[in-house]
């Protein structure tokens, strides 16, 4: 008999609904129509592609249904730490939530800086947190882009030296 990989059975349920042309795979337009924030808006373009380029194994624009499963438990992490975090059930996450998220996570980041996120990816009414879509894309750039400054980090100082062109590069290559 065949070997399948596991998938996840919500994931295959969630696939085929969404699969809208019946392709066997997934691309970011698709992704966008299945996702809704608590506020019922659709996730944001960019977090979708975003997402679909991380599962994406043979750089298609598209997932099939193991990477859509993958992509699925990566989306319910978040979530999960999304709502453990939303501590006045806002269905926001505030500067001060994310920064505990931040801290809990391991970083060593000032108040200051969870803010200046929030105000980032917030849109318009910044002032009043962030939905799930942007929490997850903020939450995966910052893993993105502590992992380009490790990899220069040899020695573990917290500091690193790079080009100008160096630092383009990265932000290139792990957020585009």
């Amino acid at each position: 008999s065949m070997y399948f990989p596991p998938y996840n059975q919500v994931a295959y349920q969630w696939f085929h609904s969404v699969d809208a042309d019946r392709s066997g795979f997934i691309n970011s337009k698709e992704l966008k129509q299945a996702l809704v924030n608590s506020n019922w808006s659709n996730f944001n373009d960019e977090t979708c592609l975003m997402m679909i380029n991380m599962f994406d194994k043979t750089r298609s624009g598209r997932v099939d249904l193991f990477g859509f499963s993958a992509l699925w438990d990566y989306i319910q992490q978040w979530r999960a730490l999304f709502q453990q975090h939303d501590r006045d059930r806002s269905g926001s996450i505030s500067g001060t939530e994310l920064h505990q998220v931040l801290t809990l996570m391991g970083y060593k980041l000032s108040p200051q800086f969870s803010e200046m996120l929030v105000q980032r990816f917030g849109g318009r009414g910044g002032a009043h947190g962030i939905q799930l879509d942007r929490f997850i894309q903020a939450c995966t750039q910052l893993q993105s882009m502590t992992q380009v400054f490790r990899e220069r980090d040899t020695g573990m100082t917290g500091n690193v030296r790079l080009s100008y062109e160096d630092f383009l590069a990265s932000a290139v290559t792990r957020l585009m």
